[in-house]
């Protein structure tokens, strides 16, 4: 039997989070993974909840919607325990220090980093989302650069392509080292 992993992207509407779970299923894709995409969202244009969901596997999706979160994503307060109930014991939070101020708690490892800032920093919040992508992948290892940037170029806004790039490059760094290349990096980890 393949192995699946279930990751959610969550937080409020306009944090260009079903752009970022299709930038990485892209990706997944790319690196030769077979993935499901579901997503959900309030009827509100900006700041009502908003989730995008991915179930991964090496062989064939059996079921395309989430039912036992490994990684989770969490963005903005008004989503921090809207998945709790989905969460494994062992599940892998990356939170936004600077939108989530009350994360779930449990027996989850959770990484919390300043992500908006740092976009801000590298010149734009609304690469808060690739950002997120860059701590998810340093810690997860679900893809290659090279297939995360062969998804930039055929998923993301064309004008965007270099500060994705580099937005991606600052989130991976930042969770494999702990250290924020454009900004001082506080953690509630």
């Amino acid at each position: 039997m393949a192995k699946e992993i279930e990751i959610r992207l969550s937080g409020s509407g306009g944090q260009g989070l079903i752009l970022a779970a299709r930038i990485l299923s892209a990706a997944l894709t790319a690196s030769g993974l077979n993935v499901a995409h579901s997503q959900s969202y309030e009827p509100t244009s900006r700041g009502g909840l908003s989730r995008s969901d991915l179930v991964i596997s090496d062989g064939e999706v059996d079921y395309p919607l989430v039912t036992e979160l490994d990684y989770l994503v969490i963005m903005d307060q008004v989503a921090a325990h809207a998945s709790t109930g989905l969460l494994k014991a062992d599940a892998v939070l990356v939170i936004d220090s600077s939108r989530v101020t009350s994360p779930p708690k449990g027996t989850f490892k959770t990484h919390a980093f300043p992500l908006t800032e740092i976009a801000r920093k590298l010149g734009s919040g609304r690469v808060a989302n690739i950002v997120a992508l860059g701590v998810l992948n340093g810690i997860s290892e679900l893809c290659t650069s090279e297939s995360f940037e062969l998804a930039v170029d055929d998923q993301a806004p064309r004008g965007f392509r270099e500060l994705n790039l580099k937005a991606f490059k600052e989130g991976y760094t930042l969770a494999t080292t702990g250290k924020a290349v454009s900004a001082p990096v506080v953690s509630l980890a």
